[in-house]
């Protein structure tokens, strides 16, 4: 099991969940924010600190955060626009910043203008 970040964070990214994950497991893409399934340590503290409620278990069964699990593999597994290899998993969000990329599924959604 491991915890899944939807459609409510695109072009939103509060980043409160950042604050409470204590292993770093949650990068920051370009729109969205992206859990890393090798690192997450399930113990669900992100869940209740996201105020937008983009955040649920894979195992909820969701059909809406569905697309956002392939999304997510795709994120650390393949290599994406502007980088030369996939992000795979380095052992922490805070080594290597940042990703100015998305997975294909949230690149291909129409950007609401509202990502700080």
């Amino acid at each position: 099991m491991t915890f899944i970040i939807g459609a409510p964070c695109v072009d939103i990214m509060d980043r409160s969940c950042l604050q409470e994950c204590p292993v770093d497991c949650i990068y920051e893409g370009g729109r969205k924010l992206y859990i890393n399934a090798n690192e997450c340590i399930d113990c669900g503290a992100c869940e209740p600190a996201c105020p937008v409620e983009a955040i649920a278990s894979d195992r909820d069964e969701d059909e809406d955060f569905e697309p956002f699990i392939v999304d997510s593999v795709e994120f650390f597994q393949s290599v994406l626009p502007g980088r030369d290899k996939p992000i795979g998993s380095p052992g922490g969000a805070k080594s290597i910043g940042p990703v100015p990329a998305d997975g294909s599924y949230v690149r291909a959604m129409p950007n609401t203008g509202s990502n700080p």
